[in-house]
């Protein structure tokens, strides 16, 4: 999918929401464990409860990856299961010597084709390059993100730079808008129309929106670009909003909560 295309779905479904599938066997309903594959079975009804109502849909790796050979079963059933006009993320933040970075390129774009994947830059250019070699994937950069420890080193300044403020420069060198995309979190809103001055043309995933307080609508005032260039996450406050067997429900509530907040937004800025 291309910026084009995803702008496109953005304006079709009013809506920017990415839908994070952090699916963690331990939260799910109890009477879904009865099932041959219970977090397959968990993400197909959260799907069916929110493909109207987002853009893309984000598995966190780390849940199925826990689960050893059964719980990448259930990754790819569930990445088979998500329309083909939703975008995919597999949030992996991946990034390592090139060689290896080309084969996780490889897992995650070829044998199961994810659309993009998160990638840390901490080793540099050619820990990300194999990534970008793909056509049609994109690269989404860690550049500021939500949680509390992003102090500890995004935040090292020299000469007047922060550290993070470099890296969101620095990749612009090895790849396109249309290719690379980075993490900017919701927690720093503050940051956002700063972050725009340096990456003007980038989509940024947004986490940190639900259950980490982020502001949906100070994001959206100070970070969105002409194609809207943003593209929220909720994952908690979504896909655990219900606990009971009308659980899918309650995401869909909640999803939907969040869809018109941003169909208003979008209505004033794209009027």
């Amino acid at each position: 999918m291309n910026k084009a295309e995803l702008f496109e779905q953005i304006l079709a479904k009013k809506s920017y929401l990415c839908v994070g599938l952090d699916t963690d066997i331990h939260r799910i309903p109890d009477f879904l464990k009865s099932f041959d594959d219970p977090i397959f079975e968990f993400n197909k009804r959260i799907i069916d409860a929110t493909k109207d109502l987002c853009v893309a849909y984000k598995p966190n790796i780390a849940f199925y990856e826990a689960l050893g050979s059964k719980g990448w079963v259930a990754l790819e059933k569930t990445l088979d299961y998500i329309p083909s006009d939703i975008f995919t993320i597999a949030d992996a933040k991946r990034g390592d010597i090139g060689n290896t970075s080309r084969l996780y390129a490889r897992a995650f774009f070829e044998t199961m084709s994810f659309d993009s994947i998160t990638v840390a830059p901490y080793m540099g250019e050619d820990s990300v390059k194999p990534f970008l070699s793909f056509d049609n994937k994109w690269v989404i950069l860690l550049g500021l993100t939500s949680n509390k420890g992003s102090q500890d080193f995004q935040f090292f300044r020299e000469n007047d730079t922060y550290l993070y403020q470099k890296v969101l420069a620095k990749a612009q060198e090895w790849g396109t808008a249309e290719q690379l995309m980075f993490v900017i979190g919701a927690t720093h809103p503050e940051k956002f129309k700063e972050i725009r001055q340096i990456a003007p043309d980038n989509f940024y995933l947004v986490p940190g929106i639900g259950a980490q307080g982020g502001d949906l609508q100070a994001v959206s005032e100070f970070g969105m670009n002409d194609q809207v260039g943003l593209l929220v996450n909720s994952s908690r406050g979504i896909i655990y909003a219900g606990s009971g067997e009308n659980f899918d429900e309650s995401a869909r509530n909640a999803a939907l909560k969040v869809q018109q907040q941003m169909e208003s937004i979008l209505n004033t800025k794209f009027a």
